[in-house]
């Protein structure tokens, strides 16, 4: 049995024509089942839905063979004992460094000023400030970024943009790219050597599939 860890949502969306192109159909909809195991076309071959950030938990530790996963989320992770294969090029955004409109960013910067950042990348977060030489205290937040800057929590947050809506309807503006993220995947070493053949025949679909994209 081949088990793959996804997250409702963009990604599984995305991966569809993926899966398609590797001969699988996922028999359920995510989004009208309560079913966290999907089961396939192909009798040998699953779907596990979990959260975005346990992907990388579940493939490392075998809970499934492999999994899609952003890149950020990885970063976060730290990738320990994932094969990488892939980056499949799907659900694309940014990380962005944003401020409350009519804050002066560069100023601050500029004069070396303490900034107190929200974010869930906090990792991600922390390189890029020190690499800056920027003084940050970092306030770890799981939802709702962009009420920080609005609630006086924080000056800054750390945060993935997709097309920037929802931070102009909270009065927040874009100051810095960090990074453009994507979607990898990624494979358990284990999993790659006990069932290196139909892992392998899956990889090769979905790189046969992004070479025709």
């Amino acid at each position: 049995m081949i088990t793959l860890a996804l997250s409702k949502g963009r990604i599984f969306e995305e991966t569809l024509p993926l899966l398609k192109a590797a001969g699988i159909q996922v028999l359920d909809d995510p989004e009208k089942t309560r079913k966290l195991i999907l089961a396939t076309n192909q009798p040998d071959v699953r779907v596990v839905l979990v959260r975005a950030t346990d992907v990388p938990t579940y493939v490392q530790y075998g809970g499934a063979d492999l999994g899609i996963t952003g890149l950020d989320t990885l970063l976060e992770h730290g990738g320990d004992g994932l094969y990488q294969p892939l980056d499949l090029q799907i659900a694309k955004c940014r990380i962005s460094v944003a401020v409350r409109e009519g804050f002066d960013y560069a100023a601050a910067v500029r004069q070396g000023s303490r900034l107190s950042v929200a974010t869930k990348y906090v990792g991600i977060a922390r390189e890029f400030f020190a690499t800056k030489g920027v003084h940050v205290d970092l306030i770890k937040l799981y939802g709702s970024m962009e009420l920080a800057p609005l609630t006086g929590l924080a000056d800054a947050i750390v945060d993935l943009v997709s097309t920037g809506n929802t931070l102009k309807a909270n009065h927040l503006v874009e100051v810095e790219h960090i990074m453009d993220i994507s979607s990898r995947l990624v494979v358990n070493q284990a999993s790659l050597k006990l069932k290196q053949v139909p892992l392998r025949r899956i990889i090769d679909a979905f790189a046969g599939a992004l070479e025709q994209a």
